[in-house]
């Protein structure tokens, strides 16, 4: 039941990160819009937790890197949003 458990949260992370680069390739998000980085973020978090249960070295430095990647994307667009040359998407 628990294997259930983190196998869920980590297929809706895999979902999220997948998702957006789908939108991001259907031009429906921006890579430096709030919603691509919010969803590659969640959704490596999500990775993350489901390898507490499953280990995987490599998988876990990735969903490091990735979220390392969303933070600083965040980060940009926090900024950005300060100085008004933020995109909406």
């Amino acid at each position: 039941m628990i294997a259930l458990l983190f196998d869920i949260i980590g297929m809706t992370g895999t979902f999220l990160v997948v998702g957006a680069f789908f939108l991001l390739q259907l031009n429906k998000a921006s890579p430096t819009g709030l919603v691509y980085n919010m969803m590659n973020l969640t959704g490596a978090i999500l990775l993350l937790i489901s390898l507490c249960y499953n280990f995987n070295l490599a998988s876990f430095v990735i969903e490091i890197f990735w979220i390392a990647a969303s933070l600083i994307g965040l980060y940009k667009y926090i900024k950005a949003k300060r100085t008004g040359n933020v995109e909406t998407a």
